[in-house]
């Protein structure tokens, strides 16, 4: 048997790094303004626990471009390196120097706010510029060093007569990256993943007025001076503890996160926690539309105030995932990049944390001020209706606060609604049914024939609500769904409160199998029912189930249970007690009976959207002649 090491070509290593250590090359800004924010908040350490005799002062890192030159400069005022740090961190590919600081340092160090972990981050350098310099001196009595690499395994070390403390990085771009070169180009990426670094970031300058002295003339013109234009905010809402904030500091915040947006969010949950996992951020409902795809990808991902991503899906519950905001987390696991998450059973906890988090600040919102709740609802409702359906644990505690709204605006809890019904909306077999609407307009006349009979009509109008009410029947016994154009709502009386048919038995058969005649064969069962004499002659209805099922399969259950397309179903209910059954059971005239069945079944489509193409030509035309 043979053993031995595996030798790895250092040649190799730069192109590798080149191609595909970063999956986008403008990642390196990222990882430099990182590595000189380290070395900052490494010398704050230091300074703070007495290892270091130097003043800390007021540090700032600053990015500049030399167009003309070619070049990018990175300059921080951290603890800098010496010689022999450099030969260490620098000549030694994935050596962690933040790793190895918080090793040593574990105890006094862990919310120092230190970023890096892979060592590999000052290497990206290499994917824009075709030669890096270093420029460095440390905060120990130590000469200063330079170093020099032009992307080859070669390097040069020597001395340097810098005399300030830090370090400055020097890139000289190469020629297929001379994109970041542009002043708005590197703007942008600062803007992007800096935006809220825990250490002031220095980009150009900007000219500032001076204040107007209270002795001013009304011809005094107020000097303008250059000052340095820091790009950042090293201090966001998030880091700060909730009960520093008023409700003004967290709407600034969420425009500065959104400067396009300028609607205000609803509210905000302030996420807080360091045990079992540190985790900080702020989470915004924002005004919501129906739809369930385009609100996605507004939660900002940041680890120890970089940002990372906006795909936050794993780490942030999917239902959550149409919120707006930022999570700021050291514990989640990310790859070499930074760009990914990898999951671990970390992020589950950190996901479950969040749902439990909005749970309770929802339901608190609920108990404090439910008139306020009640006029948000709509604007937030898909998300808790959609959590209902995704997240059990969010389903748990969501009956203290989700509301069902009816049609004249009052809202009840599960709970509340069962209450309210109990009395007047229970079947033959003792089921509570809950009437519904999906489209106030498209059904006002089956909610009117509802409301006139005492019946109340919930409004659920999501594009999940098929899926809500299958989850809410199964996990209720006793109740039952039925949207208001269903299986005819007279079902729901019982048998002493039964309208009694006007015609015999006979003539129901006599009427029913007229009107067969001239209804479609296909699609379409007529079934006669006793009703008030003012009720509609013709009603249609579609089966509570098989609509259901053919909404669930159009909006994502299709795949969930195993369906295709279903076939339109719909009930032809002939209202027995009304003067038109008698019309057409007595007239011996089979023209007549078809143009009366003809328009009355068309009217009844028409109530429901279904008259359409040459058969609402063909309504109109018979309209009109029926006028004339």
């Amino acid at each position: 048997m043979t053993t031995g090491k595996i030798n790895v070509s250092v040649e190799n290593i730069f192109p590798l790094i080149k191609k595909f250590l970063y999956s986008d090359h403008e990642i390196f800004l990222r990882e430099l303004v990182s590595n000189a924010t380290d070395a900052t908040l490494k010398l704050k350490h230091l300074t703070g626990i007495g290892e270091a005799s130097v003043e800390y002062g007021n540090p700032v890192i600053e990015v500049k471009i030399d167009k003309d030159g070619k070049k990018i400069h990175i300059t921080d005022q951290g603890l800098g390196m010496t010689g022999e740090e450099v030969e260490k961190y620098i000549n030694q590919v994935a050596f962690s120097g933040a790793e190895e600081f918080l090793e040593k340092y574990k105890d006094s160090a862990k919310d120092s706010g230190i970023i890096g972990h892979f060592g590999l981050g000052f290497y990206s350098a290499f994917m824009v510029a075709e030669k890096v310099e270093i420029i460095t001196k440390s905060y120990k009595d130590e000469p200063a060093v330079h170093w020099t690499c032009d992307g080859s395994p070669e390097f040069t070390l020597e001395p340097s007569d810098k005399t300030e403390r830090g370090t400055e990085i020097i890139l000289h771009i190469a020629e297929d990256s001379t994109e970041f070169l542009e002043e708005g180009r590197i703007r942008e990426l600062l803007k992007k993943y800096n935006k809220f670094m825990p250490v002031p970031i220095k980009f150009g300058t900007r000219k500032e007025t001076l204040p107007t002295p209270d002795d001013a003339t009304e011809h005094f013109h107020p000097d303008e001076i250059e000052v340095d234009n820091i790009i950042n905010n090293p201090n966001p809402a998030w880091t700060k503890q909730p009960a520093d904030l008023n409700e003004e500091d967290y709407k600034a915040f969420y425009h500065e996160l959104y400067p396009m947006q300028f609607e205000e969010p609803l509210f905000n949950i302030h996420l807080n926690v360091d045990y079992p996992f540190n985790l900080t951020g702020i989470l915004y409902f924002p005004k919501l539309s129906s739809d369930l795809q385009v609100q996605k990808d507004k939660i900002q991902l940041y680890q120890n105030q970089v940002f990372v991503t906006d795909n936050v899906e794993g780490i942030v519950p999917e239902f959550l995932t149409m919120l707006r905001g930022v999570i700021d987390s050291p514990d989640i696991p990310l790859n070499v990049s930074r760009s990914y998450l990898q999951a671990d059973g970390a992020v589950k906890k950190i996901s479950n944390y969040i749902t439990r988090k909005v749970a309770d600040k929802l339901k608190s919102l609920f108990n404090e001020n439910r008139d306020d709740f009640e006029q948000k609802w709509n604007d937030i409702k898909i998300v808790l209706e959609y959590g209902m359906l995704s997240e059990p644990k969010f389903y748990e505690k969501a009956g203290a606060f989700v509301l069902y709204p009816t049609v004249d605006e009052k809202f009840y809890t599960l709970e509340e609604l069962k209450e309210k019904l109990a009395a007047t909306q229970t079947d033959k077999d003792g089921k509570l049914v809950v009437l519904y609407a999906s489209n106030g307009d498209a059904q006002h006349g089956y909610i009117e024939a509802a409301q006139a009979k005492g019946y109340e009509v919930l409004l659920l109008d999501s594009p999940i609500v098929s899926h809500l009410i299958q989850k809410l029947e199964a996990d209720n016994e006793n109740l039952t769904f039925a949207r208001v154009d269903a299986d005819h709502i007279d079902k729901l009386i019982k048998k002493d409160e039964e309208q009694i048919s006007k015609l015999s038995d006979e003539e129901k058969e006599t009427l029913k199998t007229t009107i067969e005649e001239f209804v479609p064969k296909s699609g379409y069962s007529v079934q006669l029912e006793a009703m008030d004499s003012n009720a509609a002659p013709f009603m249609i209805t579609q089966p509570e189930f098989m609509r259901r099922m053919k909404e669930m399969s159009q909006s994502g259950g299709g795949g969930m249970f195993g369906m295709g397309n279903f076939p339109d179903m719909y009930n032809l209910v002939v209202n027995t007690n009304h003067e038109l059954s008698s019309s057409i059971l007595s007239s011996s005239d089979k023209s007549h009976q078809e143009a009366l069945v003809k328009q009355a079944l068309d009217l009844a489509k028409l109530s429901q959207n279904l008259l359409k193409g040459e058969e609402l030509t063909a309504f109109v035309k018979r309209s009109f002649e029926l006028i004339k």
